[in-house]
């Protein structure tokens, strides 16, 4: 399964001593990811694996449920560097799950 989608890169709010961004997937996606991943090898925190793609660059990480039920994907400083992506911007993403 891939998504590809937009949506803002923002700043995880929750920890501001921290630097972590995240891009939310559309609910669609998540309802559809979230009937499926049971079946799917899984990481703490209802982690689901994927292959990420922003630009040019790809990575493997996991997206993470959020409390609104949407998945979110970490967006890390090597990735918005080389992509040259700032928090606030309306980037494209894809996902696919493994």
């Amino acid at each position: 399964m891939r998504y590809r989608f937009e949506s803002e890169l923002r700043r995880w709010e929750a920890r501001l001593r921290d630097d972590w961004y995240f891009v939310d997937l559309p609910p669609e996606a998540s309802a559809e990811i979230h009937e499926w991943a049971d079946a799917l090898p899984r990481a703490g925190f209802g982690a689901v694996k994927v292959v990420a793609r922003v630009g040019g660059t790809s990575w493997s990480t996991s997206i993470f449920p959020s409390a609104s039920g949407v998945y979110s994907l970490v967006v890390g400083a090597r990735v918005r560097r080389a992509e040259g992506v700032e928090p606030g911007e309306v980037i494209t993403a894809e996902v696919e799950l493994v």
